[in-house]
């Protein structure tokens, strides 16, 4: 290993030392959260044990940080978010945040083409947040069918059966927001004309 992968590494135990105090988390409550034994998160912390994906990994999810930020390789790098589309069952799909688990930012584009086609609701934990951003977008929420339109909004728990798609020819595009089970969104501040 050259010297600075292992300076990076040697690193690493009291990253994650700092980021669990500034929290105010125990080692305790952090080997319950992660199933990471307290002895091992202890000998990690210390630098006695170099840190693998096999601990990185849920420590990432359970402080909801990148691994790089873990292990301090992001320090000088490019703070810019490069988007990678992707393709999910004819949807392209963006992803405007980068951090694992909690609130996930995404920008959706139902191409043109034939209307959403006949609803499959589907139903999973979390809260979602649906902002239309042009086009317009069927929504079906249980029983209930909706039709949203260019600036309109949806907010739903995710354990509710749901589907969206086309609601007619045009293609659409959304702003969605899909936070983990009982995280809802908290409105701050609204215009009453």
């Amino acid at each position: 290993m050259t010297d600075d992968v292992e300076a990076l590494l040697a690193a690493v135990g009291p990253r994650l030392r700092e980021i669990r105090t500034r929290r105010g988390i125990s080692l305790t409550a952090l080997a319950d959260e992660t199933g990471i034994s307290i002895s091992t998160l202890s000998r990690l912390e210390s630098g006695l044990r170099k840190p693998g994906l096999e601990l990185l990994l849920p420590l990432a999810r359970a402080f909801q940080l990148p691994v790089d930020d873990l292990i301090g390789s992001r320090i000088g790098m490019d703070p810019r978010v490069h988007l990678r589309p992707a393709n999910h069952n004819g949807m392209t799909v963006v992803p405007l945040t980068r951090k694992p688990g909690g609130m996930q930012a995404l920008k959706m584009v139902l191409p043109a083409g034939p209307a959403g086609g006949e609803p499959d609701p589907k139903s999973h934990q979390g809260y979602h947040w649906l902002y239309v951003l042009s086009g317009r977008l069927r929504i079906v929420l249980g029983d209930e069918d909706f039709v949203l339109s260019e600036g309109e909004v949806a907010e739903f728990d995710t354990h509710l059966p749901h589907w969206f798609g086309n609601a007619d020819e045009r293609a659409v595009e959304l702003l969605s927001i899909l936070g983990p089970q009982g995280e809802r969104f908290h409105i701050r501040a609204s215009y009453r004309p």
